[in-house]
C-alpha cells in the first residue's frame, strides 16, 4: 500500500512540475508548394508526384543517351543529348499546363454565369459551387463534384472550398473562392454585381489574351527552331567517323559545352522576351 501511494504522490508531482512548462504551439501554417508541384497542379495531372516527375526525366536522360549512342557511337554527343532528354517531361508538363490554362480562360466566364443565377435564385453558396458539378463546363466539373463529396463530409464551408482552390491552381478560382468566403462570413448583397462585372472583364481578358498569342507565336516558335537546328545538325554529322572523332577531343568537348550553354541562354532570353505575363496567383 504505501508503495503505490509513493508512485501516486510521485506521480502527482511530476504533473505538476510538468504544467509548469509550456508546450510551444504547432505551426499549422500549410507548407509552400514548390515549382514542380505546382506545375503539375497546374498541368492537371493528378496522379503524378515530384518523385514521378524525377523519375521520368532520368528514364528520358537514359534513353536518349542510349538512342544517340546507338546511332553515334559518340558517348560525349550522347551525354549532350540526355541533357536534353531529361527536359523532355517538364516541357510537355508546361505545355498541357499551357493549354489547360488557355481552356479555363475560357470556361471562367461560364462559371461566374452559373454562379450568378444560382446565387440570384435564391440557393445557398455551397449549393450553388456544388450544382456546377453537373451543370459547369465538362472539365471543371470533377473539381466540383470533389467539393460537394468534401463539404458533405465535414460540413465545414471553408475547408472544402479552400481544398477546391488548391485543386483548381488557377488565379481566377482564387478570386472566386475567396469573394464566396467574404461573402458567406461577412455578408453583403454586392456579390451578383460582383460575379457579372467579373465575368465580363474575364471575357474581355480571354479574347485579348488569344490575340496576343497569336501574334507573338511565332517568335517562341523562331526560338525554338533556332536552338534546335544546329543541334539536329551536329547530331546528322556525328553519323560520320571524322565528326566523332573529331568532337571525341577536348577542343571538340570545350565546343560542344560553350555550344550547349549559349543555347541554353539565349533559348531562355528569348522566351523572356516573346513571353507574355502570366497573371500571378496572390493567395497560394
Amino acid at each position: 500500500m504505501s508503495l503505490l501511494l509513493g508512485f501516486l504522490l510521485g506521480l502527482g508531482l511530476f504533473l505538476v512540475w510538468r504544467s509548469l512548462w509550456v508546450i510551444p504551439p504547432h505551426d499549422r501554417r500549410p507548407r509552400r508548394r514548390g515549382r514542380a508541384e505546382l506545375l503539375i497542379l497546374r498541368a492537371g495531372v493528378n496522379n503524378l508526384t515530384v518523385r514521378g516527375l524525377i523519375a521520368a526525366s532520368v528514364i528520358c536522360a537514359v534513353v536518349s543517351f542510349l538512342i544517340v549512342l546507338l546511332v553515334t557511337a559518340a558517348p560525349l554527343i550522347a551525354a549532350v543529348f540526355a541533357i536534353f532528354g531529361t527536359s523532355v517531361p517538364w516541357v510537355i508538363l508546361r505545355w498541357r499546363a499551357g493549354k489547360r490554362s488557355a481552356a479555363l480562360r475560357e470556361q471562367w466566364p461560364e462559371v461566374v454565369d452559373h454562379l450568378r443565377s444560382a446565387i440570384r435564385a435564391g440557393l445557398p453558396l455551397p449549393d450553388a459551387l456544388a450544382q456546377l458539378s453537373t451543370q459547369g463546363p465538362p472539365d471543371l466539373q470533377p473539381h466540383f463534384r470533389e467539393f460537394a463529396l468534401d463539404y458533405r463530409a465535414s460540413g465545414r464551408f471553408r475547408d472544402a472550398a479552400e481544398k477546391l482552390r488548391h485543386r483548381l491552381a488557377d488565379p481566377v478560382a482564387d478570386k472566386i473562392i475567396t469573394a464566396l468566403l467574404m461573402t458567406r462570413e461577412v455578408g453583403g448583397s454586392d456579390l451578383g454585381q460582383m460575379l457579372r462585372t467579373l465575368s465580363v472583364f474575364l471575357r474581355e481578358s480571354a479574347r485579348t489574351r488569344g490575340e496576343l498569342e497569336a501574334r507573338q507565336s511565332w517568335t517562341v516558335n523562331a526560338a525554338r527552331l533556332a536552338v534546335g537546328a544546329p543541334w539536329v545538325i551536329l547530331l546528322l554529322l556525328a553519323m560520320q567517323p571524322q565528326a566523332v572523332e573529331a568532337y571525341s577531343t577536348w577542343t571538340g568537348a570545350g565546343v560542344l559545352l560553350g555550344g550547349l550553354v549559349v543555347s541554353l541562354v539565349c533559348y531562355r532570353i528569348m522566351l523572356r522576351i516573346g513571353a507574355l505575363p502570366e497573371e500571378e496567383r496572390v493567395i497560394k
